[in-house]
């Protein structure tokens, strides 16, 4: 039987959708081309929903109907529309402190906790989160009006004879506004936590360091990135909170987005309101990007 001569045959070149969209490496990156298709929707998004939107408003501020900064100068020459950013600016700082002096030790708890305890404290934390801020408003109303359970508590006791005052005040902003916004804050601390190793604690204290040494000393430093994405969490969300501001709030505690939405829905005027609403996003920018530098020198933000 003769030997056949067989020549080397060729592999087929590969079709140009499988060139193009083939994972290549032992990494499993992706090709140029198919990154993009992968992106194109959540980019699509971000277009649609977030910088057309904040595009057509700084255009709509700046013409009206021809080029002009009437409405920036307005704002800064009125020495209302300046009370009022002042006024957004010290109750989310309010609302921020407050928060974390109430939620660190939540999130603590929740940390150090048990299985079955901490099932109950993290549901105490998330049933709320889970609630519309517009039922959780009206429950702070309910509870702070003068005819309300606060009050009638207070008359029943005797501590009290006439009912107090306490809602359409800058007190019951905070407070309700603390409220909504303390699951923003426990949460990233808890995670920081759960990370902290515990022999780091008990190592402290076999070394002789005090409860609050260790805290301040150990636990604290190192819960610091959570700290901090709460904290600037916490402080984002405040300073464009709308709902319960309206609700609590009176003529005395009015805030940028109760302003910029009767500029929108009373007023009709919505350059003006874009002009006040592009203030607030380059102080909102400003002001977390001078946070971050300022945090950064702790040593613990230095891996955030």
């Amino acid at each position: 039987m003769s030997n056949l001569d067989v020549s080397p045959v060729s592999a087929a070149p590969a079709p140009l959708f499988a060139r193009l969209f083939a994972v290549t490496g032992t990494g499993g990156r992706y090709p140029p081309l198919l990154t993009a298709a992968l992106l194109l929707p959540l980019l699509l998004l971000l277009f649609f929903s977030f910088l057309y939107p904040v595009g057509r408003m700084l255009v709509g501020s700046l013409f009206d109907p021809g080029l002009t900064l009437d409405n920036y100068v307005r704002m800064f020459i009125e020495p209302l529309y300046l009370k009022i950013l002042l006024r957004t600016l010290w109750i989310a700082f309010a609302t921020t402190v407050g928060a974390f002096l109430l939620g660190y030790p939540v999130a603590l708890a929740m940390a150090r906790a048990g299985s079955k305890l901490i099932l109950w404290i993290a549901a105490c934390v998330l049933i709320p989160l889970w609630t519309s801020v517009l039922v959780r408003s009206y429950a702070w109303i309910i509870l702070l009006q003068r005819r309300g359970v606060l009050n009638d508590i207070l008359i029943g006791t005797g501590i009290i004879e006439e009912p107090l005052r306490m809602i359409y005040t800058e007190g019951a902003v905070l407070v309700a506004m603390t409220h909504v916004l303390m699951p923003f804050m426990v949460l990233p601390i808890y995670g920081a936590l759960r990370t902290i190793p515990m022999e780091l604690p008990q190592a402290a204290a076999n070394l002789g360091a005090g409860v609050f040494t260790t805290f301040f000393k150990v636990t604290l430093p190192l819960s610091l990135p959570g700290v901090f994405a709460g904290t600037l969490m916490t402080f984002i969300l405040a300073l464009g909170f709308y709902v319960t501001p309206a609700l609590l709030g009176g003529p005395q505690t009015l805030m940028m987005a109760t302003l910029i939405g009767q500029q929108t829905t009373v007023m009709l005027n919505w350059s003006f309101a874009g002009a006040l609403a592009t203030v607030l996003l380059v102080v909102t920018l400003v002001l977390t990007f001078m946070f971050r530098r300022v945090l950064a020198t702790s040593k613990g933000f230095a891996n955030v």
